[in-house]
């Protein structure tokens, strides 16, 4: 008789210790488990190498499929139907919005339930009874969501009554420490995760409050988003952005991830930055050229040749003489 085919679930996977151990429970009870992770906007891209769900992922010898952090995300976020932490982080209504997108495409591979690495009390706001019970009911996946740390803590599952899954050989895992995990790491052979710290920008506060000010201009596009975490930003009295990189990596990454509609300004002849002149993308918001003068003076401002009276900063692929902006002048257009 032929193999009966593996049971499939789609697990959430961040990179961090927790949703990697929840995976490997999971993965050792002989169930195919699909990675998932969410990446762009507020969880950025690494800029080289691999990220720590791509690294998890091989360690645990699973596919990895990554899907963005879109449009529906950023509506969440500005409008959050459980409030948010410290910061513009929303984790509930992030949570359940991840574990619905995530749930959606398992379906669609044939997935029986869906994995997380929750750990009930780890986080007082998230991840307490209520709000664990909250994400299964409003993600829509209900008690096929299984939370293999914790799962003897809490009420059975589907997926654990129907014996999908042997509920004895999950944990009990809860509260903050660690101990209990980095001992199953050893026992599973997981040497490489990162620390705690999480990848959420929107739980740094200097990111925060350059998106609440973005949201206040009407920039709320998952690509505007995304470039907050880069630079130096300033609002321009035309109310177009202007980001400044800070370094030679930061000006070819600006490069790279440029908007169609952004118009470049370069000072690395200087040498120095360069900088994006950013505006909402609607026929109505144009770059003035007063913005192109300014931009290219803040840029100056950031180059060798600050002190200079007269330099030539490239603007559109058109070199403009100006004099870098005094230091006060650009503070007060800085954003965070």
């Amino acid at each position: 008789m032929p193999d009966k085919p593996r049971a499939i679930a789609v697990a959430l996977l961040s990179g961090g210790l927790d949703s990697t151990l929840a995976a490997r429970v999971v993965q050792e009870q002989g169930i195919e488990v699909i990675g998932i992770n969410f990446a762009g906007a507020y969880c950025p891209r690494p800029r080289a190498g691999k990220s720590n769900a791509e690294r998890a992922a091989e360690q645990l010898g699973i596919e990895l499929v990554t899907l963005p952090i879109d449009a529906d995300f950023i509506a969440m976020v500005k409008r959050p139907k459980h409030g948010r932490g410290k910061n513009m982080n929303p984790c509930i209504d992030c949570h359940t919005l991840m574990i619905r997108k995530a749930w959606t495409y398992g379906q669609t591979r044939g997935a029986e339930f869906i994995v997380t690495g929750e750990v009930l009390g780890q986080r007082p706001m998230s991840q307490n009874r209520q709000s664990l019970g909250v994400v299964a009911r409003d993600s829509g996946v209900g008690d096929r969501l299984l939370r293999p740390l914790s799962a003897k803590l809490l009420d059975p599952t589907v997926v654990e009554q129907t014996g999908l899954v042997d509920r004895e050989r999950l944990l009990n895992i809860e509260g903050r420490s660690r101990k209990r995990q980095m001992d199953l790491a050893a026992k599973y052979d997981i040497t490489e995760y990162p620390n705690p710290a999480g990848g959420c920008l929107l739980t740094e506060r200097v990111f925060s409050k350059r998106l609440a000010e973005a949201f206040d201009h009407g920039e709320d596009s998952p690509e505007i988003v995304e470039l907050l975490s880069m630079g130096r930003h300033f609002r321009l009295p035309s109310g177009a952005r202007l980001i400044v990189g800070r370094d030679e990596a930061e000006n070819e990454e600006l490069l790279r991830r440029k908007p169609a509609h952004a118009v470049v300004v370069d000072a690395s002849d200087l040498p120095g930055p360069v900088g994006l002149i950013v505006v909402r993308w609607c026929p109505r918001f144009l770059v003035v050229d007063s913005d192109r003068v300014l931009a290219a003076r803040i840029c100056a401002r950031y180059s060798d040749k600050r002190k200079e009276k007269v330099v030539r900063v490239v603007v559109s692929g058109v070199g403009i003489d100006i004099e870098p902006a005094a230091e006060e002048e650009s503070a007060r257009l800085l954003i965070g």
